[in-house]
Formats: structure tokens, sequence, C-alpha cells
């Protein structure tokens, strides 16, 4: 099961690294923290210390066509914040 799916690279997460040392990651939604945890620490070569997730709801929405009424919606996934050691940090842009 691969756990890490992709980094989240946003302006909020980019000033939680600054300011808190937490990066955001999507992951598996059956992951749980354990698996977060040591999935990250041998992956990038840190020491975690906090994860916490989240479960993204999808977003629906409805559109009046001349066709008639078109609904949709996005897809639902599952977030991970990890805190990393004091010290720690770990660079996305390495491999550009």
């Amino acid at each position: 099961m691969d756990i890490l799916i992709k980094p989240i690279i946003t302006e909020k997460a980019t000033s939680d690294v600054e300011d808190f040392n937490r990066y955001g990651f999507v992951v598996n939604p059956k992951a749980n923290k354990v698996e977060i945890k040591k999935a990250v620490e041998a992956a990038y070569d840190v020491s975690v210390t906090k994860v916490r997730t989240i479960n993204v709801r999808p977003d629906r929405k409805t559109r009046y066509t001349k066709t008639g009424i078109q609904t949709g919606k996005t897809n639902a996934y599952k977030k991970a914040i990890v805190q990393l050691a004091e010290g720690d940090s770990i660079d996305f842009y390495s491999n550009i």
C-alpha cells in the first residue's frame, strides 16, 4: 500500500512550514497515523513528533443548463499534517 501520495504545496502550507515546522501530505485514505509517521520518516530521513489527519469531504455542485440540471462532485481524500522535530526539514524542491 502506497501511503504518501503527494505533498501539499500551498500558500497556507508554506507558512505552516516556516512558522511551526509542519508539512502537509495527501495520503491513502486507509492509512493510519502510525503508518503515515513511518512512511515520512523512511522517505525523507527525518524524525516526526506529531501527525494530524483530516478527511476532506467532496464538494458538491449543481449547474442549471439548457439540457437540465447537472450535478457533480469532487473527489474525497485524506490529508496528513506532520510536525517534525526541531532542526529537521524537508526540501521538496531539491530534485527539480
